[in-house]
């Protein structure tokens, strides 16, 4: 009997989680079938700050995630192990978020030109860079082990590292981008690595995504919207406004469903900014936005995108961010981390689907 399986006889998935690991589960880095890398990062912000603090906030969360799946059979045996959160990487963001501060400070007045200002925005693209990198070597250690991978923010310019390294495995694949944000900014304030330029680098330093389609998308810029045009049939955009006007007109949801996943290839990476939800959903999140999508529209969507055959290759959650005295976000941001860890087994072939449901 190997490790794992003696792990699962001895495991009650119907009692209280008795471990610190994610969802309570009793694995490790070895018995487990899926790494999450948390990344408690947040310092180009532009807006309210708190997402560093994502990765505890669900992991406190996720305990109290009920781990049956009733159209998933077994979901919780596949094992899911979330690493340590890197405390030298948090005191990293801290550190530099105020020096971050300082400079779009200096830059609304006009003085981001100066020697102080020079100085500050090389500090931060510096360091930001560094992460990127470390994400990046994180990832790929990982894949080198043939695990599955799963992303934890942090603010949104986290996954980059990770989908670098997923490129290196894969010679083409899709993204489908969950947010309110186009996040197509060039350097936005001058960040190279912005939370707002992730789909803008993403495109520019990965070749190998042949398309990234961006669903409940409902602020930006006319940059932005310039930059996704240029970018042809390699970008497509379901505006959350049209969205809604097709469902108010009698267009259901399986039909947009049906409608997004056409525009995408057999291999998937999603990249997950809550925002993308409803306000109500995520409250907390640095830059909530009215309108959105509903939980159970996003579950229904990602599992149908695996129902039509497409295989998730990586995935991110980011952009969760704790409020006061209340567990609501990371409460929202464990279920749809959980849902997305079990369909990206499923498509993996790592776990069945019940048909009995």
């Amino acid at each position: 009997m190997t490790k794992k399986q003696e792990i699962i006889n001895a495991f009650d998935p119907n009692g209280i989680g008795k471990t610190d690991n994610i969802f309570a589960l009793p694995f490790d880095e070895k018995t487990a079938d899926l790494i999450l890398i948390p990344v408690p990062w947040e310092v180009t912000v532009s807006y309210e700050a708190g997402t560093a603090q994502g990765p505890q906030h669900i992991l406190e969360a996720s305990s109290q995630v009920d781990l049956y799946q009733k159209d998933i059979i077994a979901a919780w045996k596949m094992g899911i192990q979330m690493l340590p959160i890197n405390q030298d990487l948090l005191t990293k963001s801290n550190k530099h978020r105020i020096m971050a501060e300082e400079y779009i400070g200096l830059l609304e007045s006009g003085e981001e030109k100066t020697e102080q200002g020079k100085n500050l925005l090389k500090k931060v693209n510096s360091v930001c860079a560094e992460m990127v990198e470390w994400v990046k070597s994180e990832s790929l250690k990982q894949l080198d082990k043939h695990k599955l991978l799963g992303l934890v923010g942090g603010d949104h310019s986290t996954p980059l590292g990770a989908v670098q390294a997923i490129a290196t495995k894969h010679e083409s694949f899709g993204v489908l981008q969950i947010d309110a944000h186009m996040d197509f900014r060039k350097a936005y304030e001058n960040f190279e690595y912005s939370h707002a330029s992730i789909s803008y680098n993403m495109l520019q330093t990965i070749p190998q995504i042949e398309k990234m389609v961006q669903v409940g998308i409902r602020d930006f810029c006319e940059e932005e919207i310039k930059f996704a045009e240029k970018q042809g049939e390699r970008v497509s955009v379901f505006y959350d406004d049209d969205i809604k006007v097709g469902m108010f007109e009698g267009e259901s949801w399986t039909i947009i469903c049906d409608r997004i996943i056409k525009e995408l290839p057999n291999e998937v990476y999603i990249t997950f900014d809550i925002d993308g939800l409803r306000p109500e959903l995520c409250p907390n999140t640095g830059t909530p936005v009215p309108g959105g999508i509903s939980y159970s529209e996003i579950i229904y969507l990602l599992t149908r995108l695996v129902k039509n055959g497409k295989k998730i290759i990586g995935f991110d959650l980011n952009e969760v961010a704790p409020g006061e005295n209340t567990d609501w976000n990371g409460n929202v941001g464990a279920r749809i981390l959980f849902r997305l860890c079990n369909l990206m087994g499923v498509s993996q072939g790592k776990l069945e689907w019940d048909e009995s449901f």
